[in-house]
């Protein structure tokens, strides 16, 4: 449960400032175009929320295609989640210095940030509570006595 809340927060936290700088940047032609920009904050949450690119570069038996792979669904999860809210439900609520909340970039990125950062949190955490062999200093495995003959 706390991994999933992390990863939320980190997901929003992504998903906001990147819809922000889009936003402060103002006519930049490839950020101006929400499936772009809502696309490459799904591919830049899948690279950062859950095991990082970092770490996945750093351990010699992972494979650099989990970060490929978490940041390609990432562009299709971003479009896809601007589609459903912006297209399809299209809410609206507005505030005082916002006329739509929900296609100000920054609280939409925030929100496509968060959800798709809490899924790829705890995909990523599944498994790690699980029982294995013990292992023992040097990466040797503890074996069993052989049972006795009787």
């Amino acid at each position: 449960m706390l991994k999933l809340l992390i990863g939320i927060l980190k997901g929003a936290v992504i998903g906001a400032a990147l819809g922000y700088g889009a936003y402060a940047a103002g006519d930049v032609p490839v950020l101006g175009n929400p499936w772009i920009l809502y696309g490459l904050i799904g591919a830049v949450v899948g690279m950062f929320v859950g095991k990082p690119i970092w770490s996945i570069l750093r351990d010699k038996n992972a494979t650099n295609y989990i970060a490929i792979l978490k940041a390609a669904f990432g562009f299709g999860i971003g479009c896809g989640l601007y589609a459903i809210i912006a297209k399809a439900w299209n809410p609206t609520w507005a505030i005082s210095t916002v006329s739509n909340v929900f296609a100000w970039p920054p609280t939409l990125g925030g929100l496509i940030g968060a959800l798709y950062g809490g899924f790829v949190e705890l995909d990523d955490a599944m498994g790690d509570g699980e029982p294995g062999p013990k292992k023992l200093p040097g990466g040797a495995k503890k074996k069993l006595p052989a049972p006795a003959d009787e």
